[in-house]
């Protein structure tokens, strides 16, 4: 991401978990306070949403927008949902550790990541999940995959769509190497929907009831977000 970040991404694995939650919590500041300018939409969405246990989810553009989201839903007692991969690289794993994360193994039914999940939001947690399961290399809305949907509806919880843009500028995307991204100045827009619950399966609809109610969520994220972040989903 910079220097500063790999040469700290080295001197971390000699640190204590406590000292690296601390140190990296103040450089991600520092870097949004210096490179982003964030608006946030409907903020007073984070207070009411406090202490309900609630599925977040949002569009997904960069390796940064965990980090902002976690700023802002600080006091929500919110757990990301974050692919295992994220852990086995040195950079990201130590960003994630500043957030509270539940690990899932990609395109699979992960039994225990969902059984972590519910428990989580059953014991008055909230969830975040990205729908898209990983950044659109696009700059907008990719085709959502269905998981999130099996988490929704067993924990019964009412959904919040969050719609984020500008990050895909802040910290673009380097499929090479993750290491390798780096900050640039960019104007953030971070716009809080209304709570929502998923369309009812009917005997019209049960076959296709999956596809239904990922479109109708995802286009609750589209309607926060500026036309050309739409994409799949305008």
């Amino acid at each position: 991401m910079s220097l500063v970040l790999n040469m700290y991404a080295n001197l971390s694995r000699i640190l204590p978990k406590s000292m690296r939650v601390k140190i990296t919590n103040n450089l991600m500041n520092r870097f949004l306070d210096k490179y982003a300018e964030i608006k946030v939409i409907n903020k007073d969405m984070i207070e009411k949403r406090k202490g309900i246990p609630t599925v977040y989810i949002g569009n997904h553009l960069s390796n940064i927008d965990g980090v902002i989201l976690n700023n802002l839903l600080k006091d929500n007692d919110v757990a990301f949902i974050a692919g295992k991969k994220l852990s086995e690289n040195t950079m990201t794993k130590i960003i994630l550790e500043i957030a509270k994360k539940i690990n899932i193994s990609p395109n699979s039914p992960d039994k225990k990541a969902i059984s972590e999940a519910l428990n989580y939001l059953n014991n008055g947690g909230s969830i975040f999940i990205f729908p898209e399961g990983t950044r659109s290399r696009t700059g907008s809305m990719i085709k959502a995959k269905k998981g999130f949907l099996l988490l929704a509806k067993m924990s019964k919880a009412e959904i919040v769509p969050v719609g984020i843009q500008g990050t895909e500028k802040l910290l673009p995307i380097n499929d090479d190497d993750m290491s390798k991204e780096s900050f640039n100045y960019s104007k953030i827009k971070v716009n809080f929907g209304e709570p929502f619950e998923l369309p009812m399966k009917t005997k019209e609809n049960r076959q296709n009831w999956k596809e239904i109610a990922t479109d109708y969520s995802m286009r609750k994220i589209a309607e926060l977000l500026d036309p050309e972040y739409r994409g799949e989903y305008k």
